[in-house]
């Protein structure tokens, strides 16, 4: 018995193998025929927006494994989940939370965090790659997520009102240009600025006093070469509220591995840091520990 995810995923996949088109391109035309109620998948029942999500996914996936390129790289479900989880935590169910992604791609890591937090939320999704934003487009008319696109260098200047959570799944690497990095202050003084030490200074600018952000980073974070630049700036202009270690197994190479890191934004009542929650998520495939790990999330968040 095929379930929503694979119908939707076999009527999006023999839409694009029949296609002349390039698989990417002919993912969103497929996605837009079902917009427009042209074609559509046949469905058994009202699919839910994570059937939908996923189905679709699964079609962008292997459109991507097709013409691999280096800034088309979706974050692992699983990853997604966990993120989901703790920023409904976070969120403690607040109606009509403002999210910013600053670095969307397909908005995978997005639609996951919104699915899971509910509650009326609305984002604003950046994003460099024009066919990346097209894909991301038509999953949000499809997922009915209300979101607000820019195509754009994120590291410009943003015209995006202060969210109340930022999550982003940080592009790692070399920022190549220095005299916009130069209006930062985690520009180094000598040679490029990590791209991704950038990103969190750019959105942590876009995040309200009291918001969040959650940010997948590279594991080697705070021990990398620029370190020295990024520790006094967290100090001074964030609060660390957590540090968590995803497992080696979610990533194909170790070198590769990363973490999530929690920050809020500084606000009247709290200036100080409290204690920073420093955590290993277990072995997601072991549901006992898991169970206790979410647990353990849960607390730290209702305190």
């Amino acid at each position: 018995m095929e379930t929503n995810t694979e119908k939707i995923f076999a009527f999006i996949d023999t839409y694009a193998e029949s296609s002349d088109s390039l698989y990417l391109e002919s993912v969103i035309e497929a996605c837009q025929k079902w917009v427009k109620g042209e074609q559509q998948p046949d469905l058994e029942a009202m699919a839910t927006k994570e059937e939908i999500r996923r189905g679709i996914q699964l079609a962008v996936l292997k459109g991507m494994n097709r013409h691999a390129q280096p800034n088309h790289q979706m974050t692992p479900d699983a990853i997604g989940m966990l993120i989901g989880h703790i920023a409904g935590r976070v969120a403690q169910n607040k109606q009509n939370l403002t999210l910013l992604d600053p670095a969307a791609g397909t908005g995978n890591l997005l639609y996951t965090v919104m699915n899971a937090i509910g509650n009326g939320a609305t984002a604003t999704a950046v994003e460099i790659d024009e066919l990346l934003v097209r894909l991301s487009a038509v999953m949000a008319d499809l997922l009915e997520q209300p979101v607000t696109f820019y195509i754009q260098d994120s590291l410009r200047p943003l015209l995006v009102d202060p969210v109340d959570m930022t999550i982003s799944d940080l592009p790692v690497g070399y920022y190549p240009d220095d005299d916009n990095a130069l209006n930062y202050e985690l520009m180094p003084t000598e040679g490029h600025a990590y791209a991704h030490h950038l990103f969190i200074e750019q959105s942590m600018k876009h995040t309200k006093a009291g918001g969040y952000a959650l940010f997948l980073v590279p594991a080697n974070l705070f021990d990398s070469e620029q370190s020295s630049f990024l520790h006094p700036y967290l100090k001074n202009r964030t609060l660390i509220r957590a540090v968590i270690q995803l497992p080696d197994s979610l990533f194909k190479n170790a070198i590769h591995a990363k973490s999530l890191l929690i920050l809020q934004k500084p606000y009247p009542e709290k200036t100080a840091a409290s204690d920073v929650l420093l955590a290993k998520v277990p072995d997601m495939t072991d549901k006992h520990a898991m169970a206790l790990f979410l647990q353990k999330i849960d607390s730290w968040a209702s305190e």
